[in-house]
């Protein structure tokens, strides 16, 4: 009992005081629940105030044999931020994990669109349905503004400030953040909010909702994964790509063209210039010949 209450202080901390998104949370319960219930059945008279590095390493050691390393070390990131809590909050005077390192990981590269394969997809978008504007205005605003899924679907009309060119965005742990919007994703959009959405009934609790259902309802985000891969399908894509590969192919198509890449990490919404960092390694031909071109010293 007593780790579920110091578990349910630091979840409590996470959303009250640090405003941390909800999806955040319950992945930290999760990877501390399962900590606490190892311990509980493994080693029952340790307790968050008492427990010593050596018993979390033989934790990881177990833990390691039955899941890939980035699970492990959202696990570490889990418990460094629990004990770090408890450290602070001076119910420890020491924390048991600043002695245990992270495991090296292979970043994987995410999978990117070419401008031609974004094209060939939205040529399958059916416009003569009524959702086909929905469709294309989606695609549109998923590669036009490097938007997270769970963005898309809880954009705002009133979050639409064309005159001024933006878009304002609701990002993760409720961060906001303005997004320059191009003239042509404008106009798509405009063409569904007129055309489409104005002639739906809609639920009232999606009034202010940009992309709605068949039912006047916001859009989940299984709906929109599965919009994505049947273009992809049809138009013969064989990447296996998701609604967030049109925001990797934004960040790399940027920083291709001679995006700065602070400009970028602002664009996306990442706390850190670290995360938008891997879309420098994902074409570097282009510096190549920049660098042979341009170089004095070539």
């Amino acid at each position: 009992m007593i780790w579920s209450r110091y578990i349910k202080e630091y979840l409590d901390y996470l959303r009250i005081e640090r405003g941390l998104a909800m999806n955040t949370i319950v992945g930290y319960k999760k990877d501390l629940g399962l900590f606490s219930k190892w311990i509980e059945s493994n080693i029952p008279a340790e307790s968050p105030t008492s427990i010593q590095t050596h018993t979390i390493q033989d934790y990881l050691y177990q833990r390691s044999k039955s899941v890939k390393t980035s699970t492990l070390n959202r696990t570490l990131a889990s418990l460094r931020g629990f004990f770090a809590y408890l450290h602070f909050s001076e119910l420890r005077t020491t924390n048991p994990m600043d002695l245990i390192d992270s495991p090296k990981t292979t970043r994987s590269l995410p999978e990117v669109l070419s401008l031609e394969e974004i094209d060939a997809l939205v040529a399958q978008i059916d416009l003569s349905e009524p959702q086909g504007e929905r469709n294309r205005s989606m695609i549109e605003l998923l590669y036009g503004c490097g938007l997270r899924v769970s963005e898309l679907i809880n954009l705002r009309v009133s979050d639409l400030f064309f005159e001024e060119g933006f878009i304002r965005i609701e990002g993760k742990g409720s961060k906001q953040r303005l997004v320059p919007i191009a003239a042509v994703t404008q106009k798509y959009i405009r063409i569904y909010l007129n055309e489409v959405r104005t002639h739906q009934d809609i639920h009232p609790e999606a009034t202010d909702i940009v992309f709605l259902n068949r039912r006047g309802k916001r859009l989940t985000r299984t709906m929109v994964f599965i919009i994505v891969k049947e273009l992809a399908e049809k138009a013969g894509i064989k990447k296996n790509i998701s609604p967030h590969t049109f925001r990797h192919s934004f960040a790399t198509h940027l920083l291709e063209n001679g995006a700065d890449l602070s400009a970028i990490q602002q664009m996306m919404g990442h706390e850190s210039i670290t995360t938008t960092e891997i879309y420098t390694h994902l074409d570097t031909s282009h510096l190549e010949e920049a660098l042979i071109k341009y170089h004095p010293r070539k």
